[in-house]
């Protein structure tokens, strides 16, 4: 998997509404045009891109409310700086709005410790306790490590020990995810961490709290006209 930079945030933090609509006017509706890129995705794997698989991926636990009238799928690297300050807005608007349904991506692309975190992370998911590791992992201020990644799951409750396990018996269930992953970020066009889907918006770039409150406002207006 080619590293990528982690980029800042692209919108600016006192955007207008017209700005933010901005942004989602610019990206593609999933089920409408693609990108260029997004063809020859759909050529290797014709569900690569369906709304099945980029938001109700069956091997990704749900966060938030998984019943939610709306979903925002981030795709992100435990390493990326931008992805560990979005956190606590996510966490908060989810928790505010109580109908967001949160879809963690991992898309690893920040080098080998990205990888080995995104891998065990997704193996707690086989003790159902995938969203306890992302939030253990997102939360840490440090440069990764193996040794700091299991440390911070085990401090989560996290049985590391079977989670090594499943990683050994499953690691090509997750390996398959993670390209999974990879080809929607890359079809949708998306240049680093993080990048979200709101709705069926894509948002190349970091939104403050207040600016997803108006882009999950957006994404249920436009929900509701179809």
């Amino acid at each position: 998997m080619t590293d990528h930079i982690a980029r800042p945030p692209q919108p600016a933090a006192n955007a207008s509404r017209r700005g933010v609509l901005g942004v989602l006017g610019a990206g593609a509706l999933l089920l409408g045009p693609l990108p260029r890129a997004a063809m020859a995705a759909k050529s290797d794997d014709d569900n690569v891109l369906s709304e099945a698989a980029v938001l109700r991926d069956p091997d990704i636990p749900a966060a938030g409310n998984a019943d939610g009238d709306i979903s925002i799928v981030e795709f992100f690297d435990f390493q990326c700086p931008y992805c560990r300050k979005v956190a606590p807005d996510l966490r908060a608007l989810a928790q505010d709005d109580g109908k967001i349904r949160l879809v963690f991506k991992d898309w690893p692309v920040l080098g080998g410790a990205s990888i080995y975190a995104a891998r065990l992370a997704l193996a707690s998911r086989f003790q159902d306790k995938y969203v306890a590791a992302h939030e253990a992992l997102i939360g840490l201020t440090a440069r990764l490590s193996e040794s700091s990644v299991r440390d911070a799951l085990s401090a989560a409750g996290i049985d590391v020990a079977r989670a090594t396990s499943d990683l050994d018996s499953k690691g090509k269930t997750i390996d398959a995810l993670l390209a999974r992953n990879d080809a929607q970020a890359k079809a949708f066009g998306f240049q680093g961490t993080p990048s979200f889907i709101v709705g069926k918006f894509r948002v190349p770039g970091v939104l403050t709290k207040e600016q997803f409150t108006l882009a999950v406002a957006d994404a249920r207006k436009a929900a509701a006209q179809k």
